[in-house]
């Protein structure tokens, strides 16, 4: 596309506009983090990153973008830190990033892509992110920059956020008890005839006001609630309804809140009013499970082993056919719709090794199908900081039978 204009209209701008906002982290964490990185792209043989996923732009930068169909970035070069954004965004990714911005105009079609160039250059070394980036846009990519090789970045960058910082952990913890908060909310919400709309929404109105007292520099967005009731519970993840609730009814309780784009979780299995036998039984099986898989979480001990020794507590007790995922996952730069650090899975396929410093949740899940005695989906979910000689779980709300019967 040809530019016609009369008065030149710029490909690319810096528009570095009122002062800079407080971040989640201090500067020295970002640059540790960038320090680590360039280690790893030297040892991976890249000499600039183009960083195209939400996760890992706001993990080394600060800046979570809103894409709405636009491209940002961020480029990571020996010398250089630069997010680029979209006009749309205006001087905010300046402002929330703690590096440099460039800010690509739409007078012309690829000037993402110009941008981009202006800092890698022609003929480098380019690491990506094979997770992440497009079939169009490496192509684009392979035009506009012309790499003479192209490194796939996705695995060392994941290997890098899942050990957690002191600054990361002492975040999660907070948010941890922000979820503790809603969870709180909801289960005085609960009752007879309410529906999962309405309760969902008393946590998280109770969330977002608790984050914004604990964090009053922070943007505020994508904090949510799952409440599910009778079989809506089987799934983990889905959606709320205006269901409403009967007694005797299985609820799930699940807490997001987002805190500068780190996510925790609280979850937990809850009744309405009354808990029938056949149901009882299956709620105590899996809090043993949780109990269980909590007390194998320590240094040294791999993913795939604590999956192993929960699938045989489960099947001495004649359940394991009802397991629906993995027993737990890794926390930090992550939402339900980006990130996701997959070698810190509590599944058979995964063999990392519990190390100090990691975050992982311990979630058994168990559902019964509708017309079967105790039908529903059963769920307790905690996070765990792993230390040097065992966890630390910095989830508060109670599990189990004698707390959640409500309404």
């Amino acid at each position: 596309m040809t530019n016609t204009s009369k008065t030149a209209r710029p490909d690319m701008y810096r528009f570095h506009n009122g002062t800079k906002s407080p971040l989640p982290f201090d500067t020295a964490e970002y640059e540790a983090r960038l320090e680590e990185l360039r280690e790893r792209m030297d040892a991976a043989g890249a000499t600039a990153a183009v960083f195209t996923s939400m996760h890992n732009i706001a993990y080394y930068s600060g800046f979570l973008y809103c894409a709405f169909g636009r491209p940002y970035g961020l480029v990571v070069t020996e010398t250089d830190c630069v997010t680029i954004s979209a006009g749309i965004d205006a001087g905010q990714p300046w402002r929330r990033s703690f590096c440099d911005n460039i800010t690509y105009t739409d007078w012309q079609r690829d000037n993402y892509w110009r941008a981009v160039a202006s800092v890698t250059g022609k003929g480098a070394v380019i690491g990506y992110e094979g997770d992440h980036l497009t079939l169009m846009q490496r192509d684009k990519l392979e035009d506009f920059l012309e790499p003479v090789v192209m490194i796939d970045l996705f695995e060392t960058t994941m290997r890098q956020r899942m050990h957690k910082s002191p600054a990361e952990i002492a975040l999660i913890r907070q948010a941890a008890q922000v979820a503790d908060v809603g969870g709180y909310a909801i289960r005085d919400a609960v009752k007879v005839g309410a529906r999962e709309i309405d309760i969902a929404m008393a946590g998280r109105d109770a969330m977002e006001l608790e984050i914004a007292k604990r964090f009053p520099d922070a943007e505020y967005r994508d904090t949510w609630v799952w409440f599910q009731s009778g079989i809506n519970t089987d799934g983990a993840h889905n959606p709320v309804t205006a269901r409403q609730l009967e007694r005797g009814d299985i609820l799930s309780l699940n807490t997001f809140p987002m805190i500068s784009a780190y996510y925790v979780a609280l979850e937990r299995t809850m009744f309405a009013g009354e808990v029938d036998p056949a149901s009882l039984k299956i709620w105590e099986a899996n809090v043993a499970a949780h109990e269980y898989g909590m007390s194998l979480l320590k240094p040294g001990v791999s993913c795939a082993d604590v999956t192993h020794k929960i699938n045989a507590f489960l099947e001495e007790r004649d359940l394991l056919q009802y397991r629906t995922f993995g027993y737990g996952h890794s926390f930090g730069v992550l939402s339900h719709f980006y990130g996701r650090e997959a070698g810190l899975e509590l599944r058979e396929d995964i063999d990392t090794v519990l190390e100090p410093g990691m975050v992982i949740s311990m979630e058994p899940m168990l559902t019964l199908p509708e017309g079967q005695p105790g039908a529903g989906g059963y769920r307790e979910h905690d996070i765990l900081v792993i230390t040097e000689d065992g966890n630390d779980n910095i989830t508060g709300y109670p599990y189990g039978p004698d707390f959640n019967v409500v309404g």
